[in-house]
């Protein structure tokens, strides 16, 4: 059966997450006077990583509202347990304000997304929430590449459940036979939609499994780059008829 949609993770896939929020932390945290009690700017990023990485997987569990998380990550980094909300709130709000200012795609996303325009439908499935995904795609200029935005908050269930994955689906009409998955992740994007039925994309910029030295899992397809993905798409037996939008 050809793939009729691709649905596409979004942040360290389109989006530049990585780059952008490295950029925008170092922005704040040095407009904060906090590098050098972090032991410099590479322990303070490590350290705000590790902060953020806890934090967003408490939220993904449901622990935590996405407002608290964001609190939570303030008073972690600040060791400040018992700062007010309010406070918190403001200081994340600095942060926000250097991270949206470093918001970039990568540079093969659009020539990828408009390619694939006329073959397939697009969609976005992402485990962040669907006001911050939507502004987010709007800001970047390629919110109208998809027909739908589909989130965790949303969809009550987060990736790599096979309910995130068959959720898109439904809002799509379609079968997970007939979606391609493509996400920067190996075990929440490729390895989650190969065992909710979708074919799986793992796309590995850095060329993590290529360095391992690895096979590839079962069912997983790997490109380095969106490039690629056309081509390997192409591959796919029916693919290239134009696919209509219901």
């Amino acid at each position: 059966m050809p793939p009729r949609a691709v649905l596409w993770d979004l942040d360290d896939t389109l989006f530049d997450y990585t780059g952008s929020d490295r950029a925008g932390a170092l922005r704040h945290l040095r407009a904060e006077g906090l590098l050098a009690a972090h032991g410099g700017e590479e322990a303070a990023l490590e350290r705000w990583r590790t902060v953020m990485e806890t934090e967003f997987a408490r939220f993904l569990a449901g622990e935590l509202g996405f407002l608290d998380h964001r609190r939570a990550r303030a008073r972690t980094f600040l060791e400040a347990p018992l700062l007010p909300d309010a406070e918190a709130d403001a200081w994340f709000a600095r942060y926000i304000a250097h991270y949206e200012a470093s918001w970039t795609l990568f540079p093969d996303s659009a020539p990828a997304l408009a390619a694939l325009a006329p073959l397939v439908r697009q969609a976005v499935l992402s485990n962040a929430t669907t006001a911050n995904q939507e502004r987010k795609l709007a800001v970047l200029g390629i919110r109208g590449s998809f027909e739908a935005v589909l989130c965790s908050d949303a969809l009550g269930c987060a990736k790599p459940a096979a309910e995130a994955f068959h959720g898109a689906c439904k809002a799509l009409g379609l079968t997970p036979g007939e979606v391609v998955y493509v996400g920067d992740k190996l075990d929440i994007d490729a390895l989650g939609a190969r065992d909710a039925g979708l074919r799986a994309v793992w796309l590995d910029r850095t060329g993590t499994g290529e360095k391992a030295g690895e096979e590839l899992p079962p069912g997983v397809l790997r490109i380095a780059g969106l490039a690629e993905l056309p081509e390997l798409l192409r591959g796919v037996t029916g693919f290239g008829a134009p696919s209509t939008i219901r």
